[in-house]
């Protein structure tokens, strides 16, 4: 095993890092290791960092793997290279990431999961929102079977309004809808919009989807969490890595898979890295035009 006193030497986009603990363990039900994640983010780089750019990226750490205590770290931390982009946003100095250097920097702290909001910062300032996402969260015994129902109704609403939407299974137990945003609306606008197609499917559909968060109203129902659009909220970036017990990734999904999977008994699963990756190889960048 690697000695962590003797880190590995890289260089990345003509930036110096001493990679450490490259055979430790982080997902130990598929013993899945640092360098391997690593090996992943460098990989799926190129489709990963257009979602990234110009966003303050909000990290979940895990020191000792997905089995022991994480947090959460909005701060850039002591000791960051100098060379790291920073921008203030309130109190908070956040590191931007606009390369793979910064990735791998960020990947060497075993911050496994990536989160951004809905805008960019433009000249270091938050701009208006340039994607809407509407989170689905199934509530047990509901799964990402009346995940995939409840987003063909919102595509079907949405797409009323000229909208197109991108599927993307979260890692976790749902999904995610996003659209690209080409008017100058608001986070609050956008979160409005959001809450009304929620409360307009609940009212619709009051057997499968819940707008709520009241934990006792949603067991066998999807929430459709219309909040993330909050100018204050971060989203898990699409082809991030998450902390779960398996290395799944929020992973892009056609609608030919979202429909299947909406047929009862569908077959629709959270995607592993390695899957991501070969599917990438496959199918190219299934975001290409959201990002």
């Amino acid at each position: 095993m690697a000695d962590p006193a003797d880190p590995t030497r890289v260089t990345v986009d003509g930036r110096t890092l001493l990679l450490t603990s490259l055979d430790k363990i982080l997902y130990p039900a598929t013993e899945t290791t640092k360098g391997e994640v690593l090996a992943y983010y460098a990989q799926v780089a190129p489709v990963l960092l257009p979602h990234l750019a110009g966003r303050p990226v909000t990290r979940v750490r895990w020191p000792h793997g997905v089995e022991k205590d994480s947090f959460f770290e909005k701060n850039v931390p002591a000791g960051a290279p100098s060379w790291v982009e920073r921008v203030d946003v309130g109190d908070v100095t956040y590191p931007l990431v606009p390369d793979t250097a910064t990735l791998t920097w960020i990947a060497n702290l075993n911050a496994l999961e990536l989160h951004v909001p809905q805008w960019r910062l433009v000249d270091g300032e938050p701009t208006d929102p340039d994607r809407l996402v509407i989170d689905l969260d199934p509530g047990a015994p509901a799964t990402l079977t009346e995940c995939c129902q409840v987003a063909l109704l919102v595509r079907e609403r949405l797409g009323g309004l000229g909208m197109t939407l991108h599927p993307v299974t979260s890692g976790s137990k749902g999904m995610q809808l996003y659209a690209a945003l080409g008017t100058d609306l608001s986070s609050e606008q956008v979160t409005t919009l959001a809450r009304t197609l929620a409360e307009e499917l609940t009212k619709a559909h009051p057997d499968l989807i819940v707008y709520r968060m009241t934990k006792s109203l949603r067991p066998g129902k999807v929430l459709l969490d219309w909040s993330q659009n909050d100018g204050h909220k971060t989203t898990i970036s699409p082809y991030s890595l998450r902390g779960k017990e398996d290395p799944w990734v929020a992973a892009p999904r056609t609608w030919d898979e979202v429909e299947e999977g909406a047929a009862k008994g569908g077959s629709l699963r959270q995607l592993s890295y390695d899957q991501v990756l070969a599917r990438l190889d496959r199918d190219g960048d299934l975001l290409a035009d959201l990002a």
